[in-house]
């Protein structure tokens, strides 16, 4: 017995269960330490990711503000919508997406698409994979029915009221308004930070794009409790959970309020009807707002805007960009075209400015006029002609002559000052400064040494000199009301649902062009002449009842043999000049100014005259009949107001 007692590993065996438990206290501090660290030191973060997991923020939609004209007739406006949005990060693949897509009858392309980018998200190793993903938008109101009714099959699926934007009258000033777009992928890389998500449309073109940042509005979210399969609990006890703030209601956009007046939109659409393509613009001379203003071919936005389906909307984009007419492009502000004729105006006070012509002395037209060994043709034989009739029969030879005296540079400074060769700066539509050419910039340009004959085309409004509809309008406008050229205004004011103005927008003046008084007077003496006296270019079409001045244009164009795709047989129609009228009424006191081309029209007088007397004669219509509603009202509210009490 006492040998089994001195054994030595006995020892060793009492030592064991010491270091057991030192092992055991060690492991006890480890975990204490961790718990500590993970209750006290990193407690808050820790909650935090507990209740991520079951309570979920839930996007809530805005609404866009709506435009109207400026007597409040609404031209864009939301209808309602609904779309379907998911986390993919929830969505289980094996049991809910297979229900969703049943529900949704989503055909196998659509299907396979959609399940693409739910898997790739769910791989991806960042913050996505949480953010909710756009399924499906604009889905019907059966099918909302149906996903509500099945929403507990459904975890992690949401049901997202998204008005969709909508334009009562179709292409009826389309590219005025714009239409919306979805925001692609590497333009939400920069957008997302101001809110945009999947799915999101924005404003593409005209007032939608331009004023974007006022119309959209800002979404709001609402916090919600959720079970491990994603499935809402509204219960007492689950909403106790949610900690402050559990909401925050979205901001509707703003609504705007322009100077577009529909009535006049109407007329000049009637009145633009037998032309395929071209542009008109009426400013308010005195104020330099828009009261109408349409480019033609138009389209319908709510086919580019996704609200008639994905199919309308390809068809549509198919139809626009093989359309050889380019019902796409503004051509108000977008297309550049020479003025022809219309530009002689500015020649002549770029001749009495420099006192560079005796307004008296007459130039001999014999229908062309001989520079060195160039012959320089004009419409017709005039004969004897002083400025004031060469402005009213619009005789080229007279102007050829005035240019030859005023020198390229000092038409263009004129030119200028009037806001050729530079942007309007609207804002809406992508836009074209036009050119108005110097000596450098056909050195620049032209090989070889200037040439005097790009002085005399650029007389007549010819050669490199291209202008847009609305620079000719607001040039026109400053020729009406003495030279004051005004910044173009399409806004009115901005203002919240109820029809509060938020901000007024003042004309703005962008600069008074030095001019005196009897050179305006002689200009507007042979603008009278154009549509009142027999030998003016634009009599024929004169409207007994409309007191109008104007100038007519014929505008060259280069000639074209092929390269209109499909249909070569139309080349006839686009090697015939641009017709032009730029106009305003009435002459003595002017209000408006009007500006017509009408592209491969032929000639101006003929046929863009009558468009722009029609609007005129629409325009003062309006205006009376307003007035008589107004004086009517007047009449019928003051003997109501001037009733005591019996």
């Amino acid at each position: 017995m006492s040998v089994l007692v001195s054994r030595s590993d006995m020892g060793e065996f009492r030592r064991r269960p010491r270091w057991l438990a030192v092992v055991v206290v060690f492991a006890f501090l480890a975990l204490t330490a961790r718990v500590f660290y993970m209750q006290i030191v990193n407690g808050d973060e820790y909650r935090a990711l507990a209740r991520e997991n079951i309570i979920r923020r839930v996007t809530l939609a805005t609404t866009r503000g709506v435009v109207r004209d400026s007597l409040g007739r609404v031209l864009a406006s939301n209808r309602p919508s609904y779309n379907v949005y998911c986390v993919p990060s929830k969505l289980d693949m094996n049991s809910v997406w297979p229900r969703l897509a049943g529900y949704m009858q989503l055909n196998a392309q659509e299907r396979e698409r959609i399940q693409k980018r739910i898997l790739d998200l769910k791989s991806d190793s960042g913050p996505r994979k949480d953010w909710q993903i756009l399924v499906k938008e604009d889905v019907s109101r059966d099918l909302v029915a149906t996903l509500e009714t099945h929403a507990a099959e459904l975890p992690s699926v949401d049901v997202v009221p998204a008005p969709v934007r909508y334009y009562p009258h179709a292409e009826l000033g389309a590219h005025v308004l714009g239409y919306m777009s979805e925001v692609d992928s590497d333009a939400l890389v920069r957008l997302r930070a101001l809110g945009y998500m999947e799915g999101d449309r924005r404003g593409a073109g005209g007032v939608e794009r331009g004023w974007e940042s006022y119309l959209r509005g800002t979404r709001g979210w609402e916090k919600v409790v959720v079970d491990s399969r994603g499935r809402r609990h509204v219960d007492p006890a689950s909403m106790a959970l949610i900690d402050d703030p559990k909401r925050l209601d979205p901001i509707p956009g703003r609504d705007l309020r322009l100077t577009i007046d529909f009535d006049i939109q109407k007329a000049i659409h009637t009145a633009m009807r037998s032309a395929l393509a071209g542009a008109t613009v009426v400013v308010d001379v005195r104020t330099g707002r828009i009261l109408g203003m349409i480019s033609k071919p138009s389209y319908d936005p709510n086919e580019l805007s996704g609200g008639n389906g994905v199919q309308a909307l390809k068809s549509a984009y198919r139809r626009l960009l093989s359309d050889p007419l380019q019902p796409s492009l503004d051509k108000t502000m977008s297309g550049a075209y020479p003025p022809g004729s219309t530009y002689k105006p500015f020649t002549a006070l770029a001749a009495l400015r420099e006192n560079l012509i005796d307004t008296r002395k007459q130039f001999d037209c014999r229908g062309y006029y001989q520079f060195g060994k160039r012959m320089f043709k004009c419409t017709h034989v005039h004969g004897p002609v002083a400025l004031e009739q060469a402005i009213t029969r619009s005789c080229n030879v007279y102007f050829y002559q005035l240019g030859e005296a005023i020198g390229l540079d000092r038409l263009a400074r004129t030119g200028l000052d009037f806001g050729f060769g530079q942007k309007t700066g609207l804002g809406t539509n992508v836009e074209s400064q036009g050119r108005m050419p110097t000596r450098a910039w056909y050195s620049q340009h032209y090989k070889g040494q200037f040439r005097v004959g790009f002085t005399l085309n650029a007389a007549i409004g010819q050669g490199a000199t291209t202008v847009t509809a609305l620079q000719l309008a607001l040039s026109y406008a400053a020729l009406a009301n003495g030279g004051v050229l005004y910044e173009p205004q399409l806004v009115h004011s901005v203002e919240t649902a109820d029809g509060t103005i938020v901000q007024d927008l003042s004309p703005r003046v962008r600069r008074r062009i030095n001019l005196r008084t009897e050179d305006m007077a002689l200009v507007h003496r042979g603008l009278w002449g154009v549509v009142n006296e027999e030998k003016g270019t634009a009599y024929n079409e004169r409207l007994a009842d409309v007191d109008a001045a104007g100038k007519t244009g014929t505008a060259q164009v280069s000639h074209q043999t092929v390269g209109l795709g499909a249909d070569d047989s139309r080349v006839w129609y686009f090697n015939r000049d641009h017709a032009w009228f730029a106009s305003y009424s009435p002459s003595k006191s002017p209000e408006i100014a009007v500006i017509v081309l009408i592209e491969h029209g032929g000639a101006g007088g003929r046929v863009a005259a009558p468009v722009a007397l029609q609007v005129m004669r629409a325009y003062h219509k309006l205006k009376a009949e307003r007035a008589a509603k107004k004086a009517a009202a007047a009449g019928s509210a003051a003997p109501a107001s001037s009733r005591g009490t019996p």
